[in-house]
């Protein structure tokens, strides 16, 4: 991004680890100045998890990361109607640490500021593309003012609109399943500590909520193609045996999150959907209303 003509800031950050540990990592970040000093934030992990396993983290969050930069050089001179920062985030995978580390540092004038907060995670791999909004009840995010909480789904619904108008697939809402309303979504990636703050985000991902997967239809079960399954039986969108299955049809954390893997299984998916994502990221940040 140097090259592109952005100066890079750097964030140092520790954190606790699950056993207790001092660990360091750093987000990374450039800011695209624009007409108003509104901001839209545009955030992505960068570290991966599942490394035992065989995973590369190319679609979690390779992927994403890929999307922001094709984003980043697409603008470079270009000046936008709302002040963009775009944030690659350190140590997602073991606890939301990077984005935690990030809305520590925002001042309320800078909170005040901030319009959006669109979350690229995992945009690639899945067989279906959605785009979420924070869930209504404050109660499934660890605020800890629960009162500047926002569910406001202004961004998600731009986002699928702007979607919508050709060049692209189409992104989809998820369909409701148990405790979680259409379209709506928990606080297990980097949008939660900015809804936390009453900023509106929406969250991108490439998944599947129609396979009824391990825990249900929740969209940890990302493919129905029947080399990610031990034995998918379409019929039950779900595991012949479910007693038995092993694999669930999951992408990310495991040996198939790599790109020889994904091109063998499914040519050309995982560069059309980052392409789509980065069209509709570029859509969206031109014309946010």
């Amino acid at each position: 991004m140097i090259g592109w003509g952005y100066d890079v800031t750097r964030q140092p950050f520790t954190y606790q680890d699950k056993k207790g540990a001092t660990m360091s990592s750093e987000n990374l970040s450039v800011v695209i100045p624009g007409k108003s000093d509104r901001i839209i934030v545009v955030g992505a992990h960068y570290d991966s998890t599942g490394e035992t396993k065989g995973s590369e983290g190319a679609t979690d969050n390779g992927a994403g990361v890929t999307a922001l930069l094709a984003t980043a050089e697409a603008l470079k001179g270009q000046t936008l109607p709302y002040t963009v920062r775009i944030l690659f985030f350190g140590a997602e995978e073991n606890g939301l640490n990077g984005s935690k580390a990030y809305v520590a540092t925002l001042t309320n004038d800078e909170v005040s500021r901030i319009k959006a907060m669109v979350n690229y995670d995992t945009i690639a791999g899945g067989d279906i593309l959605y785009v979420h909004s924070a869930h209504p009840d404050v109660a499934e995010y660890e605020c800890a003012d629960p009162g500047r909480y926002s569910f406001d789904p202004k961004v998600r619904d731009r986002l699928l609109a702007l979607s919508a108008t050709g060049g692209m697939d189409a992104y989809q809402l998820h369909p409701a399943f148990p405790g979680y309303p259409q379209g709506e979504t928990g606080d297990w990636s980097d949008h939660a500590g900015f809804a936390c703050l009453g900023i509106p985000v929406a969250y991108v991902e490439a998944t599947n909520f129609t396979i009824n997967g391990h825990d249900g239809y929740d969209g940890y079960s990302q493919t129905t193609n029947p080399a990610l399954w031990d034995c998918y039986d379409p019929a039950t969108t779900s595991a012949c045996d479910r007693t038995a299955e092993t694999q669930w049809g999951k992408i990310w954390h495991t040996q198939y999150d790599r790109l020889d893997k994904m091109d063998e299984l499914f040519p050309g998916r995982v560069q059309k959907q980052i392409a789509d994502g980065t069209e509709l990221l570029l859509r969206y940040l031109k014309a946010p209303e």
